[in-house]
């Protein structure tokens, strides 16, 4: 039996556009992202929701945002998703991002033992207890990583007049890990610590340790999203980040990221423009 030649000419597109008669490749981005939105469950919560809607498969890498940035200028990823604003402008302003948008927030609170060493339990200003901390020279455990949850704090010691690298490997204790990994040394030193308010809910090894100061405008804590942009890094998933983009900053996105709750506690706060 001959072969008809318009058939030929379908198996030859169909194997150079990598699809085949059953229906085309499972299409999937990268999202460059913080470890306080993965570890919080957000993305397991999201994610399938999205993948119905739209197909697309998101694959998370879970880093602070200094590696987050640094990957997705490295071309490693189809959207950055972290929470440090003047980087993630700065990142845009270099050509690497096509805009962006704020997403969502929550807010930082400082969380240690019961003893309270450093009296700053009950009270409401984040430089107030860094100088504490920093006069009794009881325990800070420090992310120092360059995420955005370090970022921020580093400004709040620079703000309080303190440099407490200083003090690094005495009082000071920089983990060099993730929000996570932070708590559980903090928690197994006896430190004070600074922490995403969603990380801190579904932490799951607390013990004794509590919540003791929060409600400082200075603690505020924003989320942004860009798609990365083709110009630059040329394997970016254009279409399918947009979508993605497009999704999380939508109606329906946004509803679903608000619904998100553990322990009957809401983790993040819509805010999309």
């Amino acid at each position: 039996m001959k072969t008809r030649p318009e058939t030929i000419l379908l198996i030859a597109a169909l194997a150079l556009s990598g699809t085949n008669p059953a229906g085309s490749a499972e299409t999937s981005i990268i999202v460059q992202s913080t470890t306080s939105t993965a570890n919080s469950g957000l993305y397991d919560y999201l994610l399938p929701t999205f993948k119905m809607d739209t197909g697309i498969t998101v694959n998370v890498v879970a880093v602070g945002t200094g590696q987050a940035i640094k990957n997705a200028k490295n071309c490693d990823g189809d959207v950055l998703l972290v929470h440090a604003k003047s980087a993630e402008e700065k990142f845009v302003a270099e050509g690497f991002g096509l805009s962006r948008q704020d997403l969502m927030y929550n807010d930082l609170i400082f969380v240690g033992p019961p003893s309270d060493a450093a009296a700053i339990g009950g009270g409401r200003s984040a430089i107030e207890a860094l100088s504490k901390i920093a006069a009794s020279q009881a325990k800070f455990a420090s992310r120092g990583d360059n995420s955005g949850t370090h970022k921020k704090e580093m400004a709040l010691w620079q703000e309080a007049g303190l440099d407490p690298g200083q003090q690094s490997g005495r009082w000071y204790l920089e983990t060099g890990s993730g929000m996570g990994a932070t708590l559980n040394a903090a928690v197994g030193s006896g430190a004070y610590t600074m922490a995403d308010r969603a990380t801190w809910i579904s932490f799951s090894n607390k013990q004794d340790f509590k919540i003791l100061v929060e409600g400082d405008d200075m603690l505020f804590n924003q989320y942004g999203i860009i798609a990365i942009n083709p110009n630059r890094c040329a394997q970016v998933k254009r279409e399918a980040a947009q979508k993605f983009v497009d999704w999380m900053l939508s109606a329906k996105g946004q509803a679903a990221i608000a619904s998100y709750q553990l322990e009957g506690q809401q983790l993040f706060f819509p805010n999309a423009n």
